[in-house]
């Protein structure tokens, strides 16, 4: 059967579960047939996940790791995906992590000094720009 790609509420309810008919749907969807999820619903469901339900970015890798592990569900652009994750694990917002796991090395320009600072702990190339 072929994927069907899949909205942030709907892993949200798979990762929280905290509405029993909605998550039974959600389920059952997965069990018959296999999702695609793109990397911008992967992010938008780290910030639904951190700030609604409070979870940590252990919490948050270990469900897209799961996810991606399942053998039900694709990830679109899987190797940056999996990249951003790792970042994220490693101090990195995941939005900054997926943004720089996106640039395939080249590097990054932002303002952000601190994610500079995160970057460079990671080898990653967060590139500054002088202000005058």
């Amino acid at each position: 059967m072929k994927p069907v790609a899949v909205d942030t509420n709907i892993l949200v309810r798979l990762a929280t579960g905290d509405d029993a008919r909605e998550y039974r749907v959600v389920s059952e969807s997965l069990a018959t047939r296999p999702w695609r999820v793109f990397p911008t619903v992967i992010l938008e469901t780290e910030w639904v996940l951190r700030s609604v339900y409070g979870y940590s970015p252990a919490q948050f890798s270990d469900f897209v790791e799961w996810m991606d592990a399942s053998g039900r569900i694709v990830l679109m652009d899987t190797d940056t995906v999996r990249a951003a994750v790792s970042h994220h694990r490693a101090g990195l917002d995941f939005a900054d992590a997926l943004h720089i796991a996106q640039t395939n090395g080249e590097p990054f320009l932002t303002l952000d000094k601190a994610l500079r600072r995160k970057a460079a702990k990671r080898g990653l190339r967060a590139k500054g720009v002088a202000i005058a």
